[in-house]
């Protein structure tokens, strides 16, 4: 009787995961589109409880769905860990502790006041888009960029390094030349409107009111265009090398014979010894 209850309760864990953790069957794509609409609608619920006329409005309908939203999280996270054969993998887990703080904040605001605030971090399930709507085939290009940005990293921190030299000089310069009566009251605060100036955000709080303070400006937004699309060049240069190396390395093959690296697809040859690739490869 044991086993019997045994087997059934496994038979219906592996129906539960096949429903939960794979998309190759209808109830599993049902699943997916379910969560998905209940992801965005609790995302949309933190948006709308944040513009305080509305919250005030409906603060009791937005009550009464954020805990129905929470009871069905947790269900979810519930039966993602008893259908899992490794649950303690699910709990640590990226996901897992995403959708472990994305329930937390309901129940903790029985104990902590104003923790409800921190249900904005159910922002995070939209990065379940990716698994639900299949574009794991796209993720692949995040290790080209990771890459990218690992190989290009020493030149983006002397750029940096340049940058902010060139924004200390730049501000103190502009704290002599303006003063304080223009609102370039210390060097920090100078280097500050540099910074701003140079990546042409222009809050506009601080503004030269000198010829020669207003020409130095002018440089430095000019200057600004061309620094923004440095870093940029830079990772983009890195981004195609990476992807030009690993399509040389699916075309090249080595001779058994020397060992010689051939690059032309088309060779039947070594060019080194004269080995016949067809024999090795089978041509």
């Amino acid at each position: 009787m044991r086993r019997r209850l045994k087997n059934k309760w496994d038979i219906l864990k592996q129906k539960i995961y096949i429903i939960i953790y794979g998309s190759n069957t209808f109830a599993g794509k049902l699943f997916d589109l379910a969560l998905l609409g209940v992801i965005l609608l609790s995302v949309l619920l933190v948006m709308l409880e944040s513009i305080e006329s509305y919250d005030l409005k409906h603060h009791k309908g937005l009550l009464i769905c954020e805990w129905v939203i929470t009871v069905f999280f947790s269900l979810e996270y519930a039966l993602r860990i008893l259908c899992n054969k490794k649950p303690l993998r699910y709990i640590f887990s990226f996901y897992g502790i995403v959708d472990l703080i994305s329930i937390l904040p309901m129940y903790l605001s029985f104990f902590i006041p104003g923790s409800r605030v921190l249900t904005v971090v159910r922002a995070l399930r939209l990065l379940r888009l990716f698994g639900i709507l299949n574009l794991v085939p796209y993720i692949g290009q995040e290790s080209h960029l990771k890459l990218a940005i690992k190989a290009s990293r020493t030149k983006i921190i002397v750029f940096v390094y340049f940058i902010l030299v060139v924004s200390i000089l730049l501000g103190a310069l502009m704290y002599v030349i303006e003063g304080k009566d223009s609102g370039f009251s210390s060097i920090p605060r100078s280097i500050y409107w540099c910074i701003v100036t140079m990546t042409t955000v222009g809050y506009g709080d601080i503004a030269p009111q000198s010829t020669l303070g207003q020409m130095i400006a002018s440089l430095i937004m000019i200057m600004g265009y061309g620094i923004i699309a440095v870093p940029t060049g830079i990772v983009t240069a890195e981004f195609s090398n990476i992807k030009r190396n690993r399509l040389d390395a699916k075309k090249r093959r080595n001779c058994s014979s020397c060992t010689t690296t051939i690059y032309d697809e088309d060779a039947n040859y070594c060019y080194n010894c004269g080995q016949k690739l067809g024999d090795v490869y089978g041509k």
